[in-house]
This record gives C-alpha cells, structure tokens and sequence, in this order.
C-alpha cells in the first residue's frame, strides 16, 4: 500500500493483545502508514501459561508445522504470509531451529525479534494496561486479538455485546527435556522417513522406541495417573487437533501407537529388528540444541505423575525436564454468526477480531487472520475497501471458514463451530479433473499427490493475481 499524505493526522488503531496475532496485526497496520495502539497486559497482569512479558511467547509447541508449499496446506500457508510481508513469518524464518520437514523455532530467540521489531516501530505504542472490558477500549477502529488467555473480565464484556453462549476448550502444553539426559543409547536421532526440512538434515528428532509390552505399561501408567481436575463450569470441550495424551488412551489402547506414537517411517539402529512397537519423538526447542519437547504430548497429568510415567519411556529412564505439561483455557468465537466478512463484529462493527479467538487453530493461522485483520483495519483507517483474498488461496480458505465457509447442521446444533486449521478441505474444488502429463487419469495416492500440487499451484497463482490487482487499486 502506499503511505498516505496526512499520516501523521490519522487516528490511532487499538489492538489489544501482543500474541501472534495481535502482533502480526499491529506491524501491517504499520507498515501501511497508520499508527497503532498495541494494548498488552503482560507483565502487569500475567497469564496461566505465558512466562515473559515479550510479544508473541508461544506457549504450547515451538513447531510452526510443514514448510512444504508443494503438497501441505499449512506450507502454502507459510509461503503466502511471506508474500505478504509477515513479520510472524520473517522472525520465524530467522529463528528456526532443525525440525525435519518442519519449519520450528527457537522461542525465546522468536519473540524476543517480534518484540524488538514492534519496540522500534515509531507508529506502534505498546500500552501494558489491562483492558477490562470492551468499554474500555477507545476509538472506531478496534482489533481484538486476546486469543486463547483472554481475561475472565473482557471474556464476560464480549459475551455481553455478542449475545451468544462462548465455546471454550482446553489446550495442553506438552513437556520440554534436557537433551543431555535422554540416553542415546537407547534413542536415536531420524526423522520420519528421513525427510529433511527447513535447517534440517532428516535426522532431526530423537526417536524413543518401546516394544509391546512396554507400550501396554505405558498406558497402563498413564491411565492410571492422577490427573488435574476441573471446576464444575469449566467442562472439558477438547480440541480433536490437540487433546491430552492420556484422553486419547483413554479412547482405545491402540490410538496412542496411530497417533503421536505411531511408529512407521522410523528404524532403530540400535536393534534394527523387529520394528518398534510404538515411538516417542522428540523435537528440537531451541537454537542451542540443549532443550527438546515431546511432540505431541500434551498433558493434564499431575507433576509429580508426569515424571514417573514419562521416565517408563526407553531413553528418558534419568530425564531431566526443564518444563512440565500443563493446561490453559481457550475461548472462541461462534465466528460465522458474530462476525461480517471483514472480521467486524456484527453487533459493533468498530470492534473487529483476529486469531484464535475468531475459531482458527494453530500459530500461524492465527498469525494469518492477525495480517489479514491489520490490512484490513489500516485500509478502513485510510478510508479504502480491504479486498480479501479468493478463497483458492490458503488464507482466503481459512478467513472464509471463520466467517461462512462453516455450515451449521441441525443434528450439530447451534455450535458446531468449532477451530480449525487450515486443510485442503477448505478449498474450493479444481475445475478441471487431475491427470498425468501425458494426460493419463490418476489413481489412489499418486491422484491425492497430484490434486495437491494442482491446489497449491492455482493458489500461487491466484495470490499473484490478487496481489496485483490490490497493488494498482491502492496506487490509483
């Protein structure tokens, strides 16, 4: 966009809340000529699961998942937000860490470039206040990006202005090791069929194997553990993309060892036969090398319980464990029915939402709706229509499911909303059937290959096109 003449005599934009979203929101308002209010509690009033006062602190997983912008969705993803000037994306990118075919980071060396990047911003002003309610928020221009910790105050006033039942759900942290505790006599360093990515060199996670019966102890221990328990108005409204490891043993004894633990792709040095039974992975935290999380081990076992079972895994027999897994409350949005196309609130269009709390699940997709929630509000701020991507690119799939592309059933009830990530099941369909360039029809895996290619190739396309077309409308 070009900078407006009058900068300077614009009124500022408020955003509160200083995570991805709210972050990635403020730097395009920015870099679009507009100035920024970024209204961010922390330190002032801390959370359950940030630890700093830093902008953007992740607080579950440091995976930004697949950098694949070939055949993942969540890769194309990465690729259009960096087309897009993504700071989330730029400091990610600095930071990365080896994660296989993964783009992870470093997350202190993450957050501390996204808030030295917002500190030296001259048009953002970081206010450390806490906003208790919506009344408290000045100006006709208002980004709400409180995500999944927004305050049980604020949570009370947008429950009051929207009128609707809030949906809340839990996500678990999974636990973080020392590196040089885990035996490696026992482990190994590969990853899942030697698949190198970003950084990475396809021997990027240490690989944790257990035979059947140390599978069968295993859930034993684990369901057996004492477990956080919940207030009565809490409920436990999980997540499928992130549900604690001991609820998903708790669904079959077999699920852990097709989930998280699932051993294919992966062969042990040590003993190359029989196969593994069942593997626990690793994943590198942070730019040292010294810290490595338990991928997808999210957990609401006790402390004390976490330890003890976790250490019945081959490898972590000594672990040491710099973090523990712990839970915090998520509230969103019943998106499709609150909010316009432009993410406003139909109630009171001066407030608009962005990240979690809007119904995406995952940092980068909050990051995406955060950029997409910035442009938007910084072309409404300069008196232009925000044009929003099509919905054949990854984030015009994504903005669309949040703001219609759901459809309510009557067998789901009013709200069956529930956060996503961003999938190829949120594209529209190609046009044209898939085939082999010598014009042969595709089959099975090889079609499914093939229609994903033929997805994230009209996507770029499409994004280049709409790129274009926003470019000469704002030079016009």
């Amino acid at each position: 966009m070009a900078l407006p003449p009058n900068t300077r005599k614009l009124e500022p934009v408020h955003i509160v809340g200083g995570g991805l979203a709210g972050s990635e929101a403020a730097w395009q308002i920015a870099r679009a000529g507009a100035p920024v209010v970024l209204h961010e509690m922390r330190p002032v009033r801390k959370t359950e699961a940030h630890q700093s006062d830093r902008l953007a602190e992740l607080v579950c997983s440091n995976s930004f998942r697949s950098d694949d912008s070939v055949s993942n969705a969540v890769g194309l993803l990465h690729h259009e937000m960096r087309r897009l000037d993504s700071l989330i994306m730029r400091c990610a990118d600095a930071h990365q860490v080896p994660a296989g075919g993964a783009l992870a980071v470093d997350r202190d060396g993450f957050a501390a470039a996204v808030s030295a990047a917002i500190e030296a911003e001259p048009l953002i002003k970081i206010d450390r206040n806490e906003i208790n309610s919506l009344q408290d928020i000045p100006g006709d221009n208002v980004i709400i990006a409180t995500g999944p910790l927004t305050s049980p105050s604020l949570a009370q006033s947008i429950l009051a202005a929207t009128g609707e039942a809030a949906l809340a759900f839990f996500d678990a942290i999974a636990p973080i090791v020392h590196r040089d505790s885990v035996d490696m006599d026992k482990a190994w360093f590969q990853s899942r069929y030697d698949k190198a990515g970003p950084g990475g060199t396809g021997a990027d996670y240490i690989n944790c194997p257990l035979d059947r019966d140390q599978y069968g102890a295993f859930v034993d221990a684990l369901l057996a553990g004492e477990k956080i328990g919940f207030k009565d108005w809490e409920g436990v409204p999980y997540f499928n993309g992130c549900l604690p490891i001991e609820v998903m043993a708790e669904r079959g004894r077999e699920t852990l060892r097709h989930g998280p633990m699932k051993p294919f792709g992966l062969t042990n040095p040590h003993n190359p036969t029989p196969k593994p039974y069942a593997v626990v992975q690793l994943r590198q935290d942070n730019a040292l090398g010294t810290l490595y999380n338990m991928v997808g081990f999210q957990t609401k076992l006790k402390h004390a319980d976490q330890v003890r079972v976790f250490r019945t895994i081959p490898g972590l027999e000594q672990a040491e464990f710099a973090r523990l897994g712990g839970l915090h409350r998520n509230t969103f949005l019943n998106s499709p029915r609150m909010l316009d196309g432009q993410l406003r609130l139909k109630a009171e269009p001066r407030l608009r939402f962005a990240g979690q709390i809007t119904g995406c699940e995952g940092y980068v997709e909050s990051a995406a709706i955060g950029l997409l929630a910035g442009r938007m509000a910084a072309a409404e701020r300069r008196g232009e229509a925000a044009a929003v991507p099509p919905t054949t690119t990854a984030i015009g799939a994504l903005i669309n499911h949040i703001t219609g592309g759901h459809i309510e059933t009557i067998d789901a009830g009013p709200q069956s909303f529930q956060p996503m990530n961003v999938n190829f099941g949120l594209f529209p369909p190609l046009t044209e059937a898939v085939v082999s360039p010598d014009g042969r029809r595709l089959r099975g895996p090889e079609k499914g290959a093939a229609r994903k290619r033929a997805l994230t190739e009209r996507a770029k396309r499409d994004l280049e096109t709409w790129l274009a077309s926003d470019e000469r409308a704002a030079a016009e």
